[in-house]
């Protein structure tokens, strides 16, 4: 009889202990273990991989090349191995263009229904081929907007804010700051318009030449400045606030200019296309009455309604065909819980676990059987109730004679497995080995499991008295996407989950409306660490009647799962500002003295410093032909990132690279005497990431791990005031036990007199908050609606809401201890 287990021997993958184990295939199998611990090296890093070098061994010459730039994973050997598929946490990409539709391929369907069963109008040019029914081509896009299904454009409001400022205290807020924008006015001036006037007092025809003139005047202008500075006269060129505006959001190659320009500029619909993206004859074809634009803007679920009829037909016909075909994927999606999405919902404004669900319904209709599909964390972003959908999507793909490994942190998913794998004890080099690989209910014998205790829960839970509010921020006709005239309070100096199922309309609430509330009423940027994150155009904003409780409020910090950076060249170490003080060390050693090298040498960013193969990043890019482009190690450093010369410079015997490979836990003690990198590596151990290394590439991290890092970057600078913290999914990727941590730090927040409101799914999380609001009772069209406030108590008691249930259960349940 054939050997029904995946059997692996002497896996060593990053932190993984030379370890032996026997997976069976044909079996759900859940890989768990704290943050850290290898379970991700062992199921992506050597089995995934593995599967992935023998698929390229089996392919072209060209293709075998190119998996020995990238490598093989460390293991002896693996047997019983089937092909695999890998269903990861991936960001979308970053483009507007990307949609539901798109991503799941339902759009090409719906426009080949279209171009072959579409109703033509009388007296047309004739059938159109499926392109012409896609924005994102040249037959097919809307020529005004280019298939964008907006245009931007610039206003007298959105240019000058405040109208009752004059042109010299900065009423033309979109101009540039500092020397720039003071030369601008100055040539207004020298032409002979009224500087110190109050904006809303000049006549209208000058504030139109003023903002939107395409005129550039040259005029001589004879500058006043502060005493005893050189005033000579110079030649000055005149451009109009629109103009600036959009030069710069076009041009400019700074990040930094183009977010602030963008504010200043009004995102409209295409007045030729009315925002639907196509040409008028794509638009002029109907199916069901409805044009291609109204379908694909529908939510899934209403679409498959619409479609059903149509689909139920005999065979005789294109239409019931294709229509079937389209029915029968979004059954799927709905049943994963995705049913509120829209074809047309683009594909940035998606969570990273909608993005793994969209893939994981594709490939459940792809027919594969005797595949190992590798899933890291198909339940994050999930309401306990979408869980139970996925439980079901996950065993019928195993029913079609497929094997899941599953890296999941949810009980409630392990508990459903057949086979457990347990990675710990602890994270890092206190990780990677075996502790548990069998039946679930054997991990009960595991006395080193992290896992055990949370598994297992045997205690009562503790009851908690919530804390009193110190007053309530209030919000009222709350109007965005599926929030239709909401009024919503949050009561301040105490923690809030805001709980719902998927597309509720919890993070819009949370992250957008009250987020923006917040803002505009400091009239000051955020805190919020969401550099590098693509631009995508200007998004809706939200309509408020009125707000209230906001003087409360002197700082928000909002921290969010966007990624802290997109290449290897951003790391943990630069992002937090420890590696400041860790490369002004290396420049006070004798050595790097003698050799006059300052601090700039030791920045990988640097020419001096840095090896020139592959720029200091440590990687160089390798693109796999049709398959996604991944990194390899550079043949030069070996990822050192630094040239042989910068390497003989060493602090306490390791040289700069090599305190980039410590992990926080290790440098924690190396560095213990160096307060400013001391300082941020408690705070990365606060919250759960000793086991991170310094150096760890962006590229490599989770959503709920550069959260985590964007957590422990705020709370290492010492604050005062009260601020309002706003954190969506905090817990997604932690194990429970890495959870318990994370709750700590927040509770702490709120213990110092701060606000913390977070989305949650946890409901562990929820149980032990100060207060609960519940969005639903679904979600999209149904959803939109505060179904329960109050203490956790209450809502567990609450009729009607799908959370209440799941709660109460989490109230009566024994607890870890």
């Amino acid at each position: 009889m054939a050997d029904s287990y995946v059997r692996v021997r002497g896996a060593r993958e990053h932190n993984l202990r030379t370890i032996d184990v026997d997976i069976p295939r044909d079996a759900l199998v859940a890989f768990t273990g704290v943050s850290g611990s290898g379970k991700s090296s062992l199921a992506f890093g050597t089995l995934y991989a593995e599967a992935q070098r023998r698929y390229f061994e089996s392919v072209a010459p060209y293709a075998r090349r190119l998996i020995h730039q990238v490598g093989a994973p460390k293991v002896e050997d693996i047997t019983g191995l089937p092909p695999a598929v890998a269903l990861e946490q991936r960001r979308s990409a970053p483009t507007s263009r990307s949609s539901v539709g798109t991503v799941t391929t339902l759009s090409n369907s719906l426009r080949m229904l279209f171009s072959r069963a579409g109703d033509y109008p009388q007296g047309g040019a004739g059938r159109l081929d499926s392109d012409a029914f896609s924005p994102n081509t040249a037959t097919g896009a809307c020529p005004q907007c280019h298939g964008l299904g907006t245009v931007h454009r610039v206003t007298e409001d959105s240019l000058v804010p405040d109208p009752a400022l004059s042109v010299r205290d900065g009423a033309i807020a979109a101009w540039p700051g500092a020397w720039q924008g003071k030369n601008l006015r100055d040539i207004l001036a020298a032409l002979g318009h009224d500087i110190d006037r109050p904006w809303r007092e000049l006549p209208q025809a000058d504030r139109d030449w003023i903002l939107f003139t395409d005129e550039q005047p040259v005029v001589t202008v004879h500058p006043v400045r502060d005493v005893g500075r050189i005033q000579r006269p110079y030649k000055g060129q005149y451009m109009s606030a629109k103009r600036y505006v959009l030069h710069t959001f076009a041009d400019s190659k700074s990040d930094t200019l183009r977010k602030r320009v963008q504010g200043f500029m009004a995102a409209e619909p295409c007045p030729v296309c009315a925002g639907r993206r196509l040409r008028p004859e794509a638009l002029a074809v109907t199916f069901e009455g409805h044009d291609i634009a109204t379908l694909a803007g529908l939510p899934l679920s209403a679409l498959a309604d619409l479609l059903r009829p149509s689909a139920q037909r005999p065979d005789d016909e294109v239409a019931p065909t294709l229509a079937r075909d389209l029915v029968a994927r979004i059954e799927v999606l709905t049943e994963l819980g995705l049913g509120y999405l829209s074809m047309d919902r683009p594909s940035p404004t998606l969570s990273a676990g909608e993005l793994q669900r969209l893939r994981l319904a594709t490939q459940l209709r792809s027919g594969l059987f005797g595949v190992v599909y590798v899933l890291d964390e198909p339940s994050a972003g999930l309401h306990p109730a979408d869980t139970e959908s996925l439980l079901t999507v996950l065993g019928r793909l195993k029913e079609a004679g497929n094997s899941l490994f599953v890296v999941e942190h949810d009980m409630d998913v392990v508990r459903r497995a057949d086979w457990i794998v347990d990675i710990g004890p602890r994270a890092g080099e206190h990780g990677g080995q075996v502790l548990h690989s069998g039946p679930v209910a054997g991990l009960a014998h595991a006395a080193a499991s992290a896992t055990r205790r949370f598994l297992f829960a045997t205690e009562p839970p503790l009851a908690r008295t919530p804390r009193t509010p110190s007053g309530a921020l209030t919000l009222h006709g709350v109007t965005l996407h599926n929030l239709r005239g909401l009024d919503a309070a949050f009561p301040l100096g105490v923690f809030t989950a805001v709980t719902g199922v998927s597309g509720s309309g919890k993070s819009t609430l949370v992250t957008r409306v009250l987020a923006e509330a917040v803002r505009e009423h400091l009239g000051a940027p955020e805190s919020d660490a969401g550099e590098g994150e693509p631009d995508t155009g200007p998004l809706a904003r939200a309509q408020l009647t009125g707000a209230e409780g906001l003087e409360a409020i002197d700082r928000l910090v909002r921290v969010d799962q966007r990624p802290i950076g997109r290449t290897p060249r951003s790391n943990l170490a630069t992002y937090t500002g420890l590696f400041d003080a860790v490369r002004k060390v290396f420049a006070a050693t004798d050595e790097a003295r003698a050799r006059g090298y300052t601090a700039g040498r030791f920045s990988f960013n640097v020419a001096a410093g840095r090896c020139e193969t592959c720029q200091g990043e440590g990687f160089v890019a390798v693109e796999l032909l049709f398959l996604p482009g991944t990194y390899a190690p550079c043949t030069a450093c070996h990822g050192a990132r630094y040239n042989a010369e910068t390497l003989e410079i060493t602090y306490r015997d390791r040289t700069i690279a090599d305190v980039l490979a410590l992990t926080v836990d290790d440098a924690a003690g190396f560095l213990r005497d160096i307060p400013a990198a001391a300082r941020s590596l408690r705070t990365l151990q606060d919250v759960g990431l000793g086991y991170l290394r310094l150096g760890q590439p962006a590229t490599e991290l989770s959503g709920g791990e550069a959260q985590r890092i964007k957590l422990a970057a705020e709370l290492q600078r010492a604050r005062r005031g009260h601020t309002l913290y706003l954190l969506d999914e905090p817990t997604t990727g932690l194990h429970p036990a890495d959870t318990e941590v994370l709750l700590r730090q927040l509770h702490g927040l709120v213990d110092a007199g701060n606000t913390v409101v977070v989305v949650e799914h946890d409901m562990g999380v929820v149980a032990g908050a100060d207060h609960v609001i519940d969005l639903g009772p679904g979600g999209g069209a149904d959803g939109g609606r505060i179904v329960a406030a109050g203490a956790p108590a209450e809502v567990a008691a609450a009729a009607g809401s799908r959370t209440a249930p799941y709660l109460a259960r989490r109230r009566a349940q024994p607890e870890a201890s």
